[in-house]
């Protein structure tokens, strides 16, 4: 056992040897040179579309051959993306196979699949250790190569959603202090919604954004607005100063185009939270297992952008202390405006709803917002008529740092 646990060290030292070389299309070949070394049959790496519908298997396809897909809420695989829990069963064959997610930090990327006769401590060790590998080569390759971007795409891309989904920052990320998790939809049409979160200095910086339009410009004016955020946090300017920054930018670059948002810095030592809001609904509190009616609620400034046409806009810092355990909810119009074929809309009311009974269920935020977002397609039964963006970050500073998930 000791010479195997051995051989299997060697070997994943070498495969971290090998990453920083290979090209991204070598990644399913690796894995089957050194599956038998490290004792499995089998090792396959499935990555989350764009959307969140389906799971596509990352492999060596002739052409015009099609990777296979899972679907997330109906498959074996998906159980594991949508719990972020492990997964073990066995075969009539007597072979095991377990499914692990693919997690950077707590954004899950997809999942990994290995098939083995027998299943031992070391050898458990073994897997975490190469989905943790697999995930940090998917990130490395990923900045320089669109292999895993276009087998995410399973639906062709309009360019305005291209620009901005190249600007965005992983979906969900966070510490041992907060988590701040966002979804977008429709992902592949998307004209100017867009989000952004951040931990700088002890603070998490959340914004959230909606360009005016549905079309190449919406996607431009999105893009300056994304790089407006950017660089003010690059520049440590404060909350007043990077509104103000980017109510100029947006001006200078666009005569006839406005952004509405809501900017939010929460003090994750204090849990004190401070936001602008310009044009744009107002933040949700959600407190233990209910919404706070109108907590956050504040009258909303000018959309950014307007330059001239509102030369005397005086904006403010609004302020409220948190709770440990409280959410904050910030979402774009299309949320509650979202229609049934009856005419009849989505409304705040089960929107907020929703999410209330899915956190009360134990469902982690990446999941209930997946959900949610599906409920709402389900809902309206047709494409979005304007772009949903929902970010929901909750303060946790009592909570311990994530421990490994038991079979289920």
């Amino acid at each position: 056992m000791a010479a195997d646990a051995d051989s299997g060290e060697a070997i994943l030292g070498r495969m971290l040897q090998e990453m920083h070389r290979m090209a991204p299309d070598d990644l399913p070949a690796m894995l089957r040179r050194h599956a038998a070394g490290l004792g499995f049959r089998e090792i396959t790496v499935y990555l989350a579309d764009v959307q969140q519908r389906v799971l596509v298997e990352l492999a060596d396809l002739e052409p015009g051959e099609r990777p296979r897909r899972l679907p997330i809420d109906d498959s074996l695989a998906g159980w594991t993306y949508r719990t972020v829990s492990p997964r073990l069963l066995r075969n009539d064959g007597g072979q095991l196979s377990l499914w692990l997610p693919l997690l950077d930090g707590v954004e899950r990327m997809g999942v990994i699949a290995f098939e083995a006769a027998s299943l031992d401590a070391p050898r458990l060790d073994r897997c975490y250790s190469v989905a943790s590998l697999v995930t940090l080569i998917v990130l490395d390759k990923s900045a320089y190569s669109d292999t895993f971007g276009r087998l995410q795409r399973v639906t062709p891309m309009r360019l305005p959603a291209e620009m901005v989904w190249a600007l965005l920052p992983p979906r969900t990320m966070g510490s041992d202090l907060v988590t701040s998790s966002a979804v977008l939809e429709p992902a592949y049409n998307l004209g100017g919604d867009s989000f952004d979160h951040s931990l700088m200095g002890g603070f998490l910086h959340a914004a959230i954004l909606d360009a005016m339009g549905h079309d190449l410009a919406a996607g431009l004016t999105a893009a300056v607005a994304m790089a407006g955020l950017r660089h003010a946090r690059h520049s440590d300017a404060d909350l007043p100063e990077l509104v103000s920054g980017l109510d100029t930018a947006l001006a200078d670059a666009f005569a006839d185009r406005h952004v509405t948002g809501v900017f939010t810095q929460l003090d994750l030592t204090t849990g004190r939270l401070a936001w602008m809001n310009a044009g744009h609904p107002p933040p949700l509190l959600l407190r233990r297992r209910d919404s706070v009616p109108r907590a956050l609620e504040r009258e909303a400034e000018p959309p950014l952008g307007l330059g001239e046409g509102v030369p005397d806009t005086r904006r403010r810092v609004h302020e409220a202390q948190l709770e440990p355990g409280d959410r904050v909810l910030l979402y774009t119009d299309g949320i509650p405006d979202a229609r049934n074929a009856a005419g009849e809309s989505f409304g705040e009311e089960r929107f907020t709803d929703f999410v209330v009974r899915a956190i009360a269920a134990g469902e982690p935020a990446p999941e209930a917002l997946r959900r949610l977002i599906n409920a709402i397609l389900d809902f309206q039964q047709a494409p979005l008529n304007d772009d949903a963006t929902i970010l929901l970050f909750e303060w946790h500073p009592f909570r311990g740092t994530a421990t490994r998930h038991v079979f289920a």
